[in-house]
């Protein structure tokens, strides 16, 4: 197989940016010369770096200062922010998320109800959909509801939530409301505060095209002062070097959901594709993405394959999900476009093509035509 960057359709997955590779490359050799100079300055040098990375994040979803805080991944973040939550938030009252929420969401809250005395209401599709509509969402979300865990773009079709409908809804109903921006988050436009919500979480992956194991957790400052995350270390208080052990106290911000030395190196090795990222145009990145998408959506209507991702661009993110009817069929696809050079993958009978800046139209044109091909035998 012969890799081809403009035939990477992987963006909901990884993500690629021209100049990747020479940017990491650079940025971890001078980590690894910093971290092995025979002195005491590395500290300086990797706080500096791990304060970079989120100031980069709180840029791109208009998050205040003392707001926003690195994390492993998007369930870890979700964890912090749940066990941290004063005990008569959530006991004897609902959560609620969608059935297409990212898997491993549900897996965390479906452990978590058991402790913390919750019940786990999950909002699934109405018979013949293939996502959770918004009007479904809302017709479960009562006053009951402590929290709602909301996906913003569903992994699984692309369906985009009306965030400020849901939240607007759950101003009204008394809820806690937070967002997993994962699968969109540097492809759409995003701020905490338009809608306001009261807490987000996020991986750098996707459209970030940074590195696993840095996530992001923002939290609204007025929820930060009601939590006490049960993580607690001395990164969490508002002096670090307190040694007394009978004396600790948290501090007033979102510092507070640091525990123990923090793992700088995947907030290091992402500060390049977010320094990246925030130099370009993302309205052009958005309208390519959108032109190619279209050229898919025609490509399949021509093929007679079913579409599992909204039609209306106003209502999806960008990724476009394609039913192929069997596992064979698909994985045969797949080997097919991989043997041309072709970056997609599949999730059992459906295949998933995420196009971005480094796709280009001439190889969209080529994907569909290699796609009928192969499903036509030739």
């Amino acid at each position: 197989m012969t890799d081809r960057k403009e035939g990477y359709f992987l963006y909901h997955s990884i993500g690629q940016y021209p100049g990747k590779e020479a940017d990491l490359s650079k940025a971890m050799a001078e980590l690894a010369s910093v971290w092995s100079a025979p002195d005491d300055q590395q500290w300086s040098y990797m706080l500096g770096k791990r304060a970079e990375f989120i100031d980069l994040w709180r840029a791109l979803i208009d998050a205040p200062e003392r707001s926003t805080t690195t994390c492993e991944n998007v369930t870890q973040g979700v964890h912090m922010l749940l066990t941290s939550l004063p005990a008569d938030r959530l006991r004897g009252r609902t959560v609620l998320v969608a059935a297409d929420c990212f898997p491993s969401n549900h897996f965390l809250l479906s452990r978590l109800q058991e402790r913390f005395e919750f019940e786990l209401k999950t909002v699934h599709p109405r018979q013949g959909a293939s996502w959770v509509a918004d009007d479904d969402m809302i017709a479960e979300w009562d006053s009951d509801v402590a929290l709602a865990l909301v996906t913003w773009v569903s992994s699984t079709t692309s369906h985009k939530t009306n965030l400020e409908n849901l939240a607007t809804h759950g101003r009204a109903m008394g809820s806690l409301i937070g967002v997993d921006i994962t699968q969109a988050a540097g492809l759409l436009p995003f701020s905490v505060q338009e809608p306001e919500i009261d807490f987000a979480v996020s991986t750098s992956l996707k459209w970030m095209c940074g590195t696993p194991g840095a996530g992001m957790l923002y939290v609204h400052p007025d929820l930060i002062a009601e939590c006490r995350p049960e993580l607690r270390g001395w990164f969490s208080q508002d002096n670090p070097f307190n040694w007394d052990i009978d004396a600790f106290d948290y501090a007033p911000d979102i510092r507070r959901f640091d525990n123990g030395t923090p793992a700088i190196l995947p907030a290091a090795a992402t500060v390049p594709a977010l320094k990246w990222h925030a130099t370009i145009d993302t309205r052009a990145l958005l309208h390519h993405n959108r032109l190619l998408c279209d050229i898919v959506i025609e490509g399949t209507d021509e093929l007679g394959l079913t579409l599992l991702t909204p039609r209306n661009e106003q209502e999806r993110g960008g990724s476009l999900m394609i039913d192929l009817t069997s596992e064979g069929i698909a994985s045969e696809t797949l080997a097919t476009l991989n043997a041309a050079g072709f970056s997609a993958d599949i999730r059992g009978t459906i295949l998933r093509l995420s196009p971005g800046i480094q796709t280009t139209e001439e190889a969209t044109r080529e994907l569909v035509n290699l796609l009928g091909k192969s499903l036509s035998g030739q």
